[in-house]
């Protein structure tokens, strides 16, 4: 079945761009070899769009974003915009986007790429065949309770509120029983219910959930263990659920065991239009200079197509298709080994357009038909 999508691009800010490119050009280049149309279109978001508009989410942005198929984040953020207050940051118009695309899921698979199994800081029996994924609450939380800042007798003293209701813990741990039944039926919840109210009625309401899904195993971690466990032993996870802040935290410390923040992508959903972002930064300091890691932004694409557009068969083509670049031997700054070619973001991607058209050539060979 050949599909017509809108997808809306939001470069944003530093390395954002570069990696966004990436990521639309494999999306074209499935469209193309495949006979899809999609449309795309870029529009400001965060330190780009408070330098073009003064606002960080222009209400054109929001509104096109509420109207397409799926939209596509770079990054946002850079000391540029660091004396801001707040609520005015670039940071500020991701918050809103979410809350105004109604993002209340944010997935993110963490995964062994096979020709990277090296990089890893762990050793290789700690390793194993690590998947997992990282279902992470999104709307709710520290990041969207009720803050500020206020003087007592001359000390300043802020707050951040970590709130949340039963229905917010119902959708997403319904969301993270589901991804569980469609793997090894295995969930974690993470929490810090020993000393948090908010983490007593998670797990309290997680673990009425369970009775919902009984072929799922149900386990409870507080989230400094679940921390320890990750890098003692990461096999023994499948899926982890958790508040907005622990997922937030513990996905990055999930990315440095597969080597690198630059290789993790992620997807989220909720009521509108879903959104697809690799989960690294910025990186101000490597804006420009073409050296950007494109992977995870080329893998939440492929996410985009399996997971939004139920397009498994171009998925599988251009993932495969980076895994044998990884094989050749070439490698981004980041990622960079002991007699491994590092290459240019720009020269990554011009291989991987060019393993693509090979596979696609010779498709029978790669037992895939087109």
């Amino acid at each position: 079945m050949k599909l017509k999508k809108t997808i809306i691009l939001l470069p944003g800010d530093g390395i954002g761009p570069e990696v966004t490119r990436s990521a639309a050009n494999v999306l074209q280049e499935c469209a193309r070899e495949f006979q899809h149309q999609f449309t795309f279109v870029e529009m400001p978001v965060g330190g780009a769009a408070i330098d073009k508009t003064g606002t960080p989410l222009p209400s054109e942005t929001l509104n096109a974003c509420r109207k397409a198929d799926a939209v596509f984040l770079g990054a946002v953020g850079g000391p540029k915009w660091d004396s801001l207050p707040v609520g005015q940051r670039p940071e500020n118009g991701l918050l809103d986007l979410r809350k105004g695309l109604g993002l209340y899921v944010n997935l993110r698979p963490v995964k062994v790429i096979e020709p990277l199994r090296g990089i890893s800081p762990l050793k290789q029996d700690r390793l194993g065949d690590l998947d997992l994924e990282i279902v992470r609450e999104l709307a709710g939380g520290m990041y969207f309770g009720e803050r500020g800042t206020v003087k007592e007798n001359g000390v300043e003293r802020a707050f951040d509120t970590e709130s949340y209701s039963t229905p917010e813990i119902e959708r997403i741990a319904a969301f993270a029983f589901t991804r569980a039944e469609a793997r090894s039926r295995r969930l974690c919840s993470v929490d810090k219910a020993n000393v948090l109210s908010s983490s007593q009625l998670w797990r309290r309401t997680v673990s009425a959930m369970g009775t919902v899904y009984p072929n799922v195993k149900l386990e409870h971690m507080y989230v400094d263990n679940a921390a320890m466990q990750l890098t003692l032993k990461p096999t023994q996870f499948d899926v982890m659920l958790s508040t907005n802040m622990f997922g937030d935290i513990l996905s990055d410390a999930a990315a440095a065991l597969v080597g690198s923040i630059g290789l993790i992508p992620s997807a989220s959903f909720g009521t509108s239009a879903p959104m697809f972002e690799p989960i690294h930064g910025s990186a101000p300091a490597l804006a420009g200079k073409d050296i950007a890691n494109p992977i995870g932004a080329i893998l939440s694409a492929t996410m985009m197509l399996r997971d939004t557009f139920g397009l498994s068969l171009e998925a599988d083509w251009a993932e495969q298709s980076l895994v044998r670049v990884l094989n050749t031997g070439v490698r981004t700054a980041d990622i960079a080994e002991p007699g491994k070619k590092t290459v240019a973001c720009s020269v990554f991607n011009d291989m991987l357009h060019d393993e693509m058209q090979r596979t696609f050539e010779h498709a029978e060979k790669y037992g895939w038909g087109v």
